[in-house]
């Protein structure tokens, strides 16, 4: 196993003053950051500098979905900030993506390219409301598929469908998966959810982890207790 951070920490917090205050009690050797849509929008490129400063790799997690020229100038000027990795929605197609892509190819150092699969908040029946009539499973693989084909580095997908996808798209692709809790935590606005462990097991490769790490009383406890967990699994 590698032993960059597999751990993720989502900053889904309302405040840049109270995001940036939790950022400095974690250790950049733990972990890495995801910064999400209402963060970003709260604080701008900006807020992301004091983060990258203290040694962070940044996930900015905006789910760009538009037209091919529109993702591709938002995924150039989000490079420019020196984020280690973004995203796409894989169901902006083909051409979306390979223009999100070549976009990335001009930058020195090109940030990790990933799309999302199916959000892990959409159950079954969420899915078949908006017209997907095949199984998550499939929708999923198929939309995977696509995207190592357009040219991502990986996918964003729930842990339980790690498994099939490492399958399918074979090492190298990444496969980032929200929706962990630890055995004892709440399960709050997730639907398809597993522990660190599980996730390693299934072949995750990064494990994203909002609430409980940020509402913990002491952070790296936690981070400790994951990567503890995470590191009994051969990966």
């Amino acid at each position: 196993m590698s032993k960059k951070p597999r751990v993720i920490v989502a900053l889904d917090y309302g405040s840049v003053d109270e995001a940036l205050a939790f950022v400095r009690r974690l250790d950049p050797a733990r972990c890495r950051l995801k910064v999400g849509k209402e963060l970003f929008t709260i604080g701008g490129p900006a807020l992301l500098a004091p983060m990258i400063d203290r040694g962070f790799d940044v996930f900015l997690d905006l789910k760009y979905h538009d037209i091919p020229n529109t993702v591709a100038a938002a995924c150039r000027a989000a490079a420019s900030l020196g984020v280690w990795m973004m995203n796409v929605h894989a169901s902006g197609g083909r051409q979306m993506m390979e223009a999100a892509r070549e976009a990335l190819s001009v930058s020195s150092q090109p940030p990790k390219l990933i799309a999302v699969t199916v959000l892990t908040s959409l159950s079954v029946a969420d899915l078949s409301a908006i017209g997907f009539t095949q199984s998550t499973q499939l929708l999923v693989e198929r939309l995977a598929q696509l995207a190592q084909a357009s040219g991502m580095d990986g996918v964003v997908c729930s842990a339980q469908e790690a498994q099939s996808l490492r399958a399918l798209c074979g090492p190298g692709f990444d496969l980032v998966t929200p929706g962990i809790r630890l055995p004892d935590s709440a399960k709050d606005d997730q639907q398809r959810i597993v522990t660190p462990q599980m996730a390693m097991r299934y072949g995750a490769d990064y494990l994203v982890i909002g609430r409980p790490i940020t509402r913990a009383n002491d952070p790296l406890a936690v981070l400790d207790q994951i990567k503890a967990e995470i590191d009994l699994i051969k990966h």
